[in-house]
């Protein structure tokens, strides 16, 4: 891959230890890594890219998806309820899904995240119907082009035996175990740079048993791999953590192994002051998911809070079904928003919730390789056009985040060109999108 150059750029955000912004700047990618920053920079036969009406920012990290609901955006009666209402809604919908129904709503929320600027991506897929695997989501994201943290989900406990889901969408935790190592096996990377790593992430503590929480997290540790789970999305999931536990969604996580470094949540909006402390206390991650929080009326997590306490924080935008959009820098606005209409107008800058969606993404994920522009790090990176009409009178960089533009004019992933000018460069992206509203409307017409 010859070496790419991006030239005189009006801003770029590094996000790196000292937080350097700068103005005219070159930089150099070169095997998948930024080689350098300057200006004036010369590199022979290279992609010069012109950057000068141009932000540049590292590529945005998106850590909590369910890519698979894509093909399942606004589904009547799942429009207007509430966390569990909507899942019992959408759980039948979904038991009619197979292999291609996987791969290609996965290639559409793939496509939808990089061109909203995002490299980096996890997903969190937690129920395999009719031979669907995780290697569907893998293979798509292999010919997407993103950077790919694949967590093995799972769901053991049916409504036979008092969880959520149907018993047709669970799995005997033996086998959700054993397809847990072969996936890891088979697809895991730990090396910097890597393209995927896999996670062990059972769905949720109501649609698994406590030893699979406990079991998953001791095969995680030996494997060297992350956990991931959700917790403490809304009032009901804390009510029914008092109900069945005894305890709260915090205490329930760090009894079972589910705290440390190598652990990530997804959502926290109800976690109390004691949770908060736990978390930063043992550097455990949240994902925090602030458009899916609005959608389903969950509430606002306590993100400040969580900052100021020291608990690593990066945004997800959580699935497509509740959301129902996958646009990574819309959700640092979103994010923005909350807290300040939470704790006041000086609760969160632009350029904070740009570094959430950045550094503070690759943190939780482990990436200390990507989610900054400095030398020696990943060659991520999204270029934003200045010159767009939401920019146009824009006094400052940080109106990226407080007006836009929110489609990216250029992304790399590994120093790879995945969009050109608007454009995604890796997939016939207009066959893909018959192909979903295709496998759509063959859901709608099972449905009724």
């Amino acid at each position: 891959m010859p070496d790419t150059l991006i030239k005189n750029a009006a801003a770029v955000l590094t996000m790196n230890d000292q937080r350097s912004e700068l103005r005219g700047a070159d930089i150099l990618l070169r095997g998948g890594i930024i080689a350098a920053i300057g200006a004036g920079l010369v590199s022979d036969d290279c992609l010069v890219v012109d950057a000068a009406n141009a932000i540049v920012t590292p590529g945005l990290v998106n850590t909590h998806h369910h890519l698979f609901q894509t093909l399942t955006r606004a589904v009547p009666g799942g429009q207007d309820a509430l966390l569990f209402g909507w899942l019992q809604t959408l759980y039948p919908i979904w038991s009619r899904f197979g292999p291609e129904e996987m791969f290609v709503s996965a290639q559409i929320g793939l496509a939808e995240l990089a061109l909203s600027g995002c490299t980096m991506t996890s997903d969190h897929m937690y129920l395999f119907p009719n031979g669907a695997r995780l290697d569907d989501t893998i293979a798509a994201a292999g010919e997407v082009g993103l950077r790919f943290h694949a967590s093995r989900g799972a769901m053991s406990i049916g409504q036979s035996d008092g969880g959520l889901p149907p018993d047709s969408l669970v799995e005997d935790e033996q086998v959700i175990l054993n397809d847990c190592i072969r996936v890891i096996d088979a697809f895991h990377d730990p090396n910097p740079g890597a393209m995927v790593r896999v996670a062990v992430a059972p769905c949720s503590p109501f649609s698994v048993s406590r030893d699979l929480m406990r079991d998953a997290a001791l095969l995680a540790r030996d494997k060297g791999v992350m956990l991931h789970t959700h917790l403490a999305e809304n009032d009901e999931d804390i009510a029914y953590s008092l109900a069945k536990f005894g305890c709260r969604p915090g205490q329930y996580a760090e009894d079972l192994g589910w705290t440390g470094d190598d652990v990530w949540h997804a959502h926290c909006v109800k976690l109390d002051a004691q949770e908060i402390s736990l978390f930063a206390k043992s550097r455990t991650g949240v994902a925090h998911c602030p458009c899916s929080n609005c959608r389903l009326g969950s509430g606002i997590a306590p993100v400040r809070a969580m900052r100021d306490a020291g608990v690593p924080v990066g945004l997800g935008v959580d699935g497509s079904a509740s959301n129902d959009t996958g646009n990574l820098v819309a959700e640092a606005r979103q994010a923005l928003l909350l807290q300040r209409v939470h704790n006041g107008a000086d609760a969160m800058s632009a350029r904070e919730a740009l570094e959430i969606a950045t550094r503070g993404g690759a943190q939780v994920l482990g990436r200390d390789d990507c989610g900054q522009i400095a030398v020696g790090k990943r060659a991520d990176i999204a270029i934003w056009d200045a010159q767009a009409v939401e920019n146009a009178g824009s006094w400052d960089s940080a109106a990226l985040v407080l007006a836009g533009p929110t489609k990216v004019r250029d992304l790399f992933v590994e120093g790879r060109r995945i969009v050109a000018d608007g454009q995604l460069q890796t997939i016939d992206l207009g066959r893909t999108i018959t192909r979903q509203n295709t496998l759509a409307k063959r859901l709608a017409g099972w449905l009724h």
